[in-house]
């Protein structure tokens, strides 16, 4: 590999590295503007996620989606249950399961927090061709997939 190459590659993990830090700030503004913590914000986006995906997520799933143990995600669906951003339905196939669903006030929060930068993201896109649209999709499912290995691998023992 070149230098020139090496110097290309340290540089976009530095933009993806700022890109990160710049939508960790949008997300704690969102958070503090709702009274929430950065584990809040996450499961409420796991939960988002999975329903875009047509998915239902249970207690548990959501657990594995934020690192969290059973007592603690318990603790974390009565915080936002209590707060009105989410609430327990029971699944429509099997009456024993609980699933979690966003509610309507959580959506539109955070429709009104991310939607003018949903809309500028998608503005800011329109230069682009298909073809190049596929290589950055590519690029950050393949980047984020990397950062999510990092993140999850344990930490060495002393």
């Amino acid at each position: 590999m070149s230098e020139d190459d090496e110097r290309a590659r340290r540089e976009l993990a530095l933009l993806l590295r700022r890109l990160t830090v710049e939508l960790d700030a949008v997300g704690q503004r969102f958070a503090q503007r709702h009274g929430l913590n950065r584990t809040d914000v996450r499961a409420l986006v796991a939960i988002m996620d999975a329903a875009r995906r047509g998915e239902e997520l249970t207690a548990g799933r959501l657990g594995e989606a934020v690192e969290l143990r059973s007592a603690s995600v318990t603790a974390l669906v009565d915080r936002l249950e209590k707060v009105g951003h989410l609430r327990r339905a029971r699944d429509a196939e099997d009456r024993r399961r609980v699933v979690l669903q966003m509610s309507d006030s959580a959506m539109a929060a955070g429709a009104e927090h991310f939607g003018g930068l949903a809309r500028d993201l998608s503005a800011a896109m329109e230069g682009y061709t298909p073809d190049e649209l596929a290589v950055v999709r590519r690029f950050l499912v393949e980047m984020t997939d990397v950062i999510v290995a990092h993140a999850r691998t344990p930490e060495p023992q002393e």
